[in-house]
């Protein structure tokens, strides 16, 4: 399994959504509920987003690429987890 970030604001309505959509996609696929994510908040651990390239959240790294960034849809969340179980 590759390691996943997700940049996020708790602020952030997009990010929000995020997490609505990763629980949906868990719910509906068990193949992605062993996806670990590590949840990094810009504001409060912005010394882990060093060296990481994005403007806008949410933003998703598999292995250190960034697959996804900004206003998500259910196909870019379920492909980063499909990047994550590949």
């Amino acid at each position: 399994m590759k390691h996943v970030k997700m940049m996020m604001l708790s602020t952030c309505p997009h990010c929000k959504k995020a997490f609505e959509m990763l629980d949906e996609l868990k719910k509906e696929h068990p193949e992605y509920r062993d996806v670990e994510i590590e949840v990094i908040d810009e504001q409060k651990e912005e010394e882990k987003t060093k060296g990481y390239d994005y403007w806008y959240v949410p933003t998703f790294f598999v292995d250190d690429q960034k697959l996804h960034e900004g206003v998500p849809s259910i196909a870019a969340i379920e492909a980063v987890l499909k990047a994550a179980i590949e």
